[in-house]
């Protein structure tokens, strides 16, 4: 397990405990799931500041791709505990030469902006340095999330000029309410 030495800042009671971070396993699926829709969709992900809800309805992801990113040797599902609860969670994938992605960073939506976010993706961009070997992380954001991008901008990643489409037309990644596209952010390690 990694560890982070200084407790989270989070809101109330949760700032007193250390997180704990570790690769996702076969048996978390269904806790993961629940995490990445309440913090992505519907009404409970609108509690924190990072949500989707108002761009896409659907599913953010499903048990079937959980599972697959579980299993992929290049790719970790990265969850933050705290006390046995989870917490957040990131996803890295070792891309090859030199080149790592970051996705599907999550926060539970009752603990948004206490500091969570940033360990997060410090612990994903220390794995994919330190696990993958690469000297850079890539990532897509919506195009239309622009304070999103503007938090990951403060944190050392820069807009690469390149955009890619989004899924508009495949359910298992939600279904736009508006035409959508990807920005690529890129970060040296």
């Amino acid at each position: 397990r990694l560890r982070h030495g200084r407790p989270g800042a989070g809101a109330g009671r949760h700032a007193l405990s250390p997180l704990a971070f570790r690769p996702a396993t076969a048996g978390d699926i269904a806790r993961l799931h629940r995490l990445i829709e309440s913090a992505y969709r519907g009404d409970a992900a609108r509690r924190g500041w990072t949500h989707e809800a108002d761009l896409l309805d659907g599913q953010r992801t499903d048990a079937a791709e959980l599972s697959a990113l579980v299993a992929n040797p290049a790719r970790v599902l990265l969850m933050a505990e705290q006390k046995g609860e989870l917490v957040g969670c990131v996803q890295v994938t070792d891309l090859g030469d030199d080149l790592a992605y970051l996705g599907m960073l999550t926060v539970d939506p009752e603990r948004q902006a206490g500091g969570l976010g940033r360990k997060l993706l410090e612990a994903a961009e220390a794995w994919g340095r330190d696990r993958f070997g690469a000297g850079a992380m890539e990532m897509t954001v919506i195009g239309q999330r622009r304070e999103l991008i503007a938090w990951y901008e403060r944190r050392g990643y820069a807009l690469t000029g390149e955009t890619r489409p989004f899924p508009m037309d495949d359910p298992r990644f939600g279904l736009p309410r508006e035409p959508l596209f990807f920005v690529v952010l890129r970060k040296r390690l």
